[in-house]
């Protein structure tokens, strides 16, 4: 007779909180003559928060990389550089493996994938030997989740966002004895917007004061990228992008084809000039300045008069990257114009996905799952999640997130605050164009805004995937950290 057992009630049961974890271990990349040893810890850290009634109340558990360099270097004299990427929903993958990690994807030198199978090659130009890196996964990207009892979805907006990053890097500084070390951000996309919250907030919160902030294609004020009825200014700021791209695929006019300078030149002054006035007048412009717009843009873009005469004088990247190469039935990319794919539906308005994404998702997930538990010894079973499409992101502070005002004040608050941005000819997610608008309208003193540096590169978003781009990176990067320092 078999026993019989007593169902157990599991209704009022706490899933058990995750506790830390971290995996270190040692390596070496040579350098030239140089050998670098470093060591890398992979692990997750439970951010904490404080409840009246609870006491400590977990809420998330955030995953990491920390690279530190072995070195006589004292404490206070070796940076530190935090490093996330955007989306919202994107993990660090982006530059931890393209840009500032001593290990980065092989791809050709245009930034375009090899066959499969992919692999990593050692970094040469890794920002490891002048700055330890710390490469963090924002909740619900990569190996970060809230925990049992707490909503994802409370994390996903721009403050709480802000907060949490903000408490991991504070947590995480404080922990590892790196309050005296010169401090750093680096974000990507979507991750400037990060860096520019978590300059104010770090710096107010936790009196955790920054030397500098680089920039990776700047989304600082959204309403110069979102395109919404009423808003117009994302047309004329977006407009070099497009002649660039065009001049690219060899779809501009003679004239304008044999110098990508003169071109952006030109394209500029008519985007901040007639452009601008044009689609102000809205319906009051006369057929004469109407014919005139449709003329000087279908030149600067590559597109014919009837269809940007059918689109409003308005076109949005969507329809642009389907149009420029639709005859020969080819898109070219959102995050870098130089790319191209092909679609089911040629006679579709606006691109199904983007080129320059898929070439980059399959080289960066595969090398990083075997990076993480082979080189790393990181052993975790759920989805590492590169980009974590996020049901809903809640922007905050009206209709457009907007952190301007963030960087303001802690440029306010920290006079000695330095600012890097890297702007892509060929990014269309965050046009250089709208970058330089939005930057100019920072609002900052002028001894304070000479402290902001720009940079170009020809090529896209993620400008590093090119090799002609990624050597400058890995010239100026350094050479930034060190002005920081020495000032």
């Amino acid at each position: 007779m078999s026993e019989e057992k007593t169902p157990q009630n599991t209704a009022n049961t706490t899933p058990p909180v995750p506790e830390d974890k971290a995996v270190t271990t040692e390596h070496s990349l040579k350098l030239g003559r140089k050998t670098l040893e470093y060591s890398v810890t992979a692990g997750t850290m439970v951010l904490k928060a404080e409840d009246e009634k609870e006491g400590e109340k977990a809420r998330a558990s955030i995953f990491y990389v920390a690279y530190t360099l072995k070195t006589d270097t004292p404490r206070a004299k070796r940076p530190i550089t935090f490093s996330f990427n955007g989306g919202p929903g994107s993990s660090s993958v982006w530059l931890h493996m393209g840009l500032l990690g001593p290990k980065r994807v092989k791809m050709d030198d245009e930034g375009l994938p090899l066959p499969p199978p992919y692999e990593l090659v050692d970094n040469e130009f890794t920002l490891l030997e002048d700055s330890d890196l710390v490469f963090i996964d924002p909740v619900s990207t990569g190996y970060s989740r809230a925990v049992p009892g707490q909503k994802p979805e409370e994390f996903h907006n721009v403050k709480e966002d802000v907060r949490s990053v903000g408490d991991f890097i504070t947590l995480f500084t404080t922990r590892n004895l790196r309050w005296s070390s010169p401090k750093f951000l680096i974000g990507e996309s979507y991750g400037t917007t990060r860096a520019s919250g978590l300059a104010q907030y770090l710096q107010e919160r936790h009196g955790l004061f920054l030397n500098g902030i680089m920039l990776i294609s700047a989304a600082l004020n959204f309403a110069t990228l979102e395109f919404d009825d009423g808003n117009d200014l994302p047309y004329p700021l977006l407009l070099p992008t497009y002649t660039a791209t065009a001049w690219y695929h060899n779809k501009l006019g003679p004239d304008l084809q044999g110098s990508l300078s003169a071109a952006l030149k030109e394209s500029e002054a008519f985007a901040a000039g007639d452009y601008t006035l044009g689609l102000m007048k809205g319906s009051a412009l006369t057929k004469t300045e109407r014919s005139k717009l449709l003329k000087q843009l279908s030149r600067l873009t590559g597109l014919s008069s009837a269809y940007l005469d059918d689109h409003d004088l308005r076109v949005t990247v969507g329809e642009y990257c389907k149009e420029l190469r639709r005859s020969e039935n080819i898109t070219v990319g959102r995050l870098d114009s130089r790319m191209t794919g092909y679609e089911q539906n040629p006679s579709g308005s606006s691109i199904v996905r983007d080129p320059s994404y898929s070439a980059i998702l399959g080289p960066y997930t595969g090398t990083f799952y075997d990076y993480v538990r082979g080189d790393l010894g990181f052993s975790f079973d759920i989805p590492y999640e590169i980009i974590a499409h996020l049901d809903k992101w809640t922007w905050e502070r009206g209709r457009y997130a907007d952190v301007t005002g963030n960087l303001r004040n802690a440029f306010l608050i920290n006079p000695n605050l330095k600012v890097y941005v890297a702007n892509g000819f060929y990014d269309m997610a965050t046009p250089y164009f709208s970058t330089e608008y939005t930057v100019n309208h920072l609002g900052l003193p002028h001894p304070l805004s000479e402290r902001l540096q720009m940079s170009y590169f020809e090529a896209g978003h993620m400008m590093y995937l090119q090799m002609a781009s990624l050597r400058k990176l890995g010239k100026e990067l350094p050479a930034f950290i060190k002005d920081c320092i020495t000032q």
